[in-house]
């Protein structure tokens, strides 16, 4: 059974195996890493009701990437 811990929480801090150290992250900070997360998924969701391509493919990659990089801005 896997453990899930929920990214704004601060027990995320025991659930990785890449990142050995994380630090605790200030409410403020929590709150734009779920809003930056919130866009993302907000957008993959328009992406999937407007149909798929090689092109929307390219677009749902690139939105995950642009998330990644935003998310680990603000947890660096």
């Amino acid at each position: 059974m896997e453990n899930h811990v929920n990214s704004a929480d601060d027990d995320r801090t025991a659930n990785n195996a890449v990142r050995h150290q994380y630090r605790v992250l200030s409410d403020a900070e929590k709150r734009q890493m779920v809003e930056i997360k919130d866009l993302g998924a907000a957008f993959l969701a328009k992406c999937d009701e407007v149909g798929q391509s090689r092109e929307m493919s390219l677009a749902r990659a690139n939105a995950e990437q642009a998330v990644m990089w935003a998310v680990k801005h603000v947890t660096r």
